[in-house]
């Protein structure tokens, strides 16, 4: 799959099909998205023993329950009140796709308002190499407010940020299909819909809970965070001092190009995200990984090359080239292997470790947001031709050399 940060260009050029079916959202908080404290506190305000919280706790992220009442250790009551005040799940509806001969399993999720996000579970069998690993691509919004013409996800616009629950409640999903046949997961990215560092507070929650041991249990070494540059956030991040991986979906190391792939540069460029992340990697001792989706004629250029060697020549950093998934309504296509070879020949000469990736799923739309956007439908024509004729004069001008003069997308924040 590719990086995700989504287009919120799409609103602008009326691409957004029809909208998800709207309803009133759930006010219950998701058992997940509290804390272990808050939980405690619960019982204990009605006067129930602390172990009662424990056997919730377990029963949420240990056991194979998916109701209240299906933890048979709590009595009618104590599940009623539970389920009064709390959602086991916040995932009303799952749709699984799998690709890959089996490899990769696409799941379009249905939150309580409706509305459609999607996560990724990818496996890796075990090699001379490495052991066998289950990595888990999570959504932190539905919809985004980026604007990155490449991606699946700006075709919905921006609908919403997601709950704590709604987040950690993906990989409570997958965990229970891999443990019905005795797989645990491994990994898990913040890379699916959304922009993470846009939901700040709400992921930094569900890290939490992730990596707390009376909870998920996961290392922090295999929690990977990605940003399409919010450069506040990351320092945030460093600020905070976490031992995950910071991922940047970079796409461009020129400036010009990277308005058009990446809007957000317009507010923070390049070489303030790079600053960015180059003190995060000072700070930890955790290199960053920078991620580029490969478009043919546009970013994959000797030029480009030689501009991203020079942006991160010295820095405790690895680049993942990954070739773009076909998108709708989008003019470009992916580089061809043979042009992101030479790509990455010519970044690794400069001393700058460099991994070529193979896309996954791309014959269930593996790309974040694209069965989303398949339920979403069909914009009109000559909205489409509309759009593609834009992008192709803005990639011609940012390929001049040409700063763009469209505004920063709204909601992405100072």
């Amino acid at each position: 799959m590719t990086t995700s940060h989504a287009v919120a260009g799409p609103a602008a050029f009326g691409l957004r099909g029809a909208p998800s079916a709207a309803r009133a959202r759930d006010p219950r908080p998701g058992i997940a998205g509290l804390p272990p404290d808050a939980l405690g506190a619960w019982f204990a305000e009605r006067g129930l023993p602390a172990y009662r919280a424990r056997q919730v706790l377990d029963a949420t992220w240990r056991g194979s329950e998916t109701t209240f009442d299906a933890i048979t250790t709590l009595s009618a009551d104590v599940k009623a009140a539970l389920a009064g005040a709390f959602r086991f799940d916040t995932i009303a509806d799952t749709e699984v796709r799998p690709a890959d001969g089996g490899l990769t399993e696409k799941a379009l999720h249905t939150v309580s308002d409706g509305l459609l996000i999607e996560s990724v579970l990818m496996h890796y069998p075990a090699r001379a190499a490495s052991r066998e690993r289950h990595t888990l691509c999570i959504s932190s919004q539905a919809g985004c407010a980026v604007g990155c013409p490449f991606c699946a996800t700006g075709e919905l616009g921006m609908e919403r940020d997601l709950e704590t629950a709604e987040i950690v409640d993906q990989v409570r999903h997958a965990a229970r299909h891999l443990a019905h046949d005795g797989r645990r997961l491994t990994n898990v990215v913040f890379m699916g819909m959304g922009e993470p560092l846009l939901n700040l507070d709400r992921v930094l929650e569900a890290i939490e809970a992730l990596n707390d041991k009376a909870r998920f249990g996961l290392g922090a070494r295999h929690i990977t965070l990605s940003t399409s540059g919010v450069v506040p956030g990351i320092r945030r991040l460093t600020a905070l001092g976490p031992q995950f991986t910071l991922a940047v979906s970079l796409h461009a190391a020129r400036n010009a190009l990277r308005d058009v792939l990446v809007p957000l540069n317009r507010r923070w460029p390049v070489e303030e995200v790079v600053a960015a992340a180059r003190d995060h990697a000072a700070a930890t001792g955790r290199r960053v990984t920078y991620e580029l989706t490969m478009i043919a004629g546009i970013n994959d250029t000797d030029t480009d090359a030689d501009a991203l060697a020079a942006l991160l020549r010295g820095d405790h950093a690895h680049v993942n080239l990954i070739p773009m998934n076909p998108v709708a309504h989008t003019p470009w296509t992916g580089s061809s292997p043979e042009r992101i070879d030479a790509f990455a020949a010519r970044i690794r000469a400069a001393g700058i470790a460099t991994t070529i990736r193979r896309n996954r799923g791309t014959e269930i739309g593996a790309a974040c947001g694209q069965l989303a956007a398949e339920h979403a439908g069909e914009a009109p024509p000559i909205v489409v031709r509309r759009r593609r004729e834009r992008l192709v004069a803005q990639s011609a001008a940012a390929l001049r050399g040409e700063r763009s003069a469209e505004p920063v997308p709204a909601g992405v924040g100072e």
